[in-house]
């Protein structure tokens, strides 16, 4: 079994299409969608885990590519500095996943890095900039 997390962008003519669809019904590859959103101008943006063969996940992704999807792979990973954390939770806000939450009753942030989909909102959105976007070391496929 393959598999990996991607990141999709759709353009606006194509957004709104079931093209996720085909990967299980065409390629024989299952999907579980990170992170999904329709961005203001209408292009649409997608974090999803993509399992498969090798041969398969390929001939998927050059589907999604056919269509005019630009695929790119999540090689990259959010990472707290633990110093710099003040535990105020604005991150916890914005965090789709639940990555980022507050204990309680410490009201520390606590951070799963497994939960993370790498959507980056937690680095506008942490005023003392403790969480920073950090390359893997990871092949695309």
């Amino acid at each position: 079994m393959y598999s990996k997390i991607l990141i999709l962008r759709f353009p606006k003519t194509e957004a709104e299409k079931p093209i996720v669809c085909y990967l299980a019904k065409d390629y024989d590859l299952t999907f579980n969608i990170l992170n999904a959103a329709v961005l203001p101008r209408k292009e649409g943006i997608m974090v999803l885990e993509l399992s498969g063969t090798k041969k398969d996940f390929k001939e998927g992704v050059k589907y999604l590519r056919s269509q005019g999807v630009q695929v790119q792979n999540a090689s990259q990973e959010v990472k707290r500095i633990k110093k710099k954390c003040t535990h105020c939770g604005s991150c916890t806000a914005v965090c789709p996943t639940g990555a980022l939450a507050v204990q309680r009753p410490e009201m520390l942030v606590d951070f799963n890095q497994k939960k993370c989909s790498v959507c980056e909102l937690c680095l506008t959105a942490c005023p003392s900039r403790a969480m920073e976007a950090r390359p893997t070391n990871k092949a695309f496929f």
